[in-house]
């Protein structure tokens, strides 16, 4: 039987600890062999993988899909084919869409059009509340049976805190992860950039940290007590980052995630009053590898490390940033094994998911299809990398 074989890798899989170099064999779609060397029979197809990392699929725990209503924007096909273009074969699609993804007709839609428009694993995102108008909590049961992974508000918090209570005691009891989108409405009074200097000098309404940060204390505190699990979207703070780290050390169920602009950009970067450099961030942020806080310069690699399961590529495909000297199954876990574990997803063993290799500061540029079920794309990577994923249909 004709065979794909990727040889000479260095594969790096850190639910079994697997870090050296070897061949992988793929049959029909299904990974069959890891070995030293696997021989090449007449007919297969090899893959040089010399000099590069192979490892599972990569999870992407919050994209936008904008599918259904926002179609001009993005759809569930352009979607996939970009994660898979930047080696995400695993994502997870927030509900924020028109109507919003919350209920179980909904989410069975969702795996619908991931049976025939998506080349890559869609694990659905419910809403905590019918329509998102935090006012009646959605069908968790339902959605749970329908392909669920978790449930977020995201875009908004639930600000009745009651309604809110409700909702988590339900994900808790169907095992949903709640997503947290952290933002007081009431303190943002109108504010469109981070509070501070920048802002006074374009005449712009700030939004104080406080913004997120007392959204996130609530939350936090509500999930211990419900038992629910709590993922906190896109923190910008570094008191947000603080309070996951003691949350941890006191054993609430607490993970959380930042986004590419949290340390690439900062308000001072904005030179006018244009609407084109404005983001969902209410924190200040700062210079690459560092962000600012209160005028506090933190190391976005040293705070993430003490908070713990936090990843920095949580966020619409958008920029994978990976150090050139960054250890190899602690990226893996931040890309993979970590976003796995928060959302109780089996995609995180390279035998049951699909595959990519990354080859460091090189640009390739070329796609082919190889068979029905399995296609190879090489693309130019992010800031640091390129990333190529071969993507097999690995059954569980």
């Amino acid at each position: 039987m004709m065979k794909t074989v990727i040889k000479k890798g260095h594969v790096l899989n850190p639910a079994d600890g697997t870090d050296g170099v070897f061949d992988i064999a793929i049959s029909d779609g299904i990974v069959t062999e890891i070995a030293t060397n696997i021989e090449i029979a007449e007919g297969d197809i090899v893959i040089d993988a010399e000099g590069k990392h192979v490892m599972p699929g990569f999870i992407d725990l919050h994209v936008h899909f904008r599918e259904p209503g926002f179609e001009y924007k993005e759809t569930i096909k352009t979607g996939a084919m970009s994660s898979a273009r930047g080696g995400y074969t695993s994502v997870c699609p927030m509900p924020n869409t028109n109507p919003s993804i919350d209920s179980r007709e909904m989410i069975s839609w969702i795996k619908e059009k991931e049976a025939t428009d998506s080349v890559v694993h869609i694990l659905p995102v419910g809403a905590v509340t019918k329509g998102q108008a935090g006012v009646e909590v959605t069908d968790m049961q339902g959605m749970k049976e329908a392909g669920a992974v978790a449930v977020s508000e995201d875009g908004k918090s639930v600000m009745d805190i009651l309604v809110y209570v409700e909702g988590m005691k339900k994900a808790a009891e169907n095992d949903l992860v709640v997503m947290a989108h952290c933002e007081d409405k009431q303190l943002v009074r109108g504010g469109v950039m981070n509070a501070g200097k920048r802002a006074e000098e374009l005449g712009l309404k700030g939004i104080t940290n406080a913004v997120e940060d007392v959204i996130t204390a609530r939350d936090i505190f509500l999930a211990n007590e419900t038992g629910a699990k709590l993922h906190l979207c896109h923190c910008s703070t570094k008191d947000s980052v603080a309070m996951i780290k003691l949350a941890k050390e006191a054993g609430y169920s607490v993970t959380g995630e930042v986004c590419p602009h949290h340390f690439t950009l900062a308000d001072e970067d904005i030179p006018c009053d244009d609407a084109n450099y404005k983001i969902s961030v209410l924190g200040e942020v700062a210079r690459p590898g560092t962000f600012t806080v209160s005028n506090e310069k933190v190391n976005i690699f040293e705070a993430l490390a003490l908070a713990g399961d936090m990843t920095v590529w949580g966020v619409r495909n958008d920029v994978k940033l990976i150090r050139e000297d960054a250890d190899g199954q602690r990226m893996v876990m931040s890309l993979n094994l970590n976003d796995a574990n928060i959302i109780n997803s089996d995609y995180y063993y390279l035998q049951q998911n699909d595959v990519v290799y990354v080859t460091p500061n090189k640009v390739k540029a070329r796609n082919s299809d190889i068979g029905s079920a399995t296609s190879l794309w090489f693309t130019a990577g992010s800031m640091l990398v390129s990333i190529a994923s071969l993507l097999v249909n690995i059954l569980k």
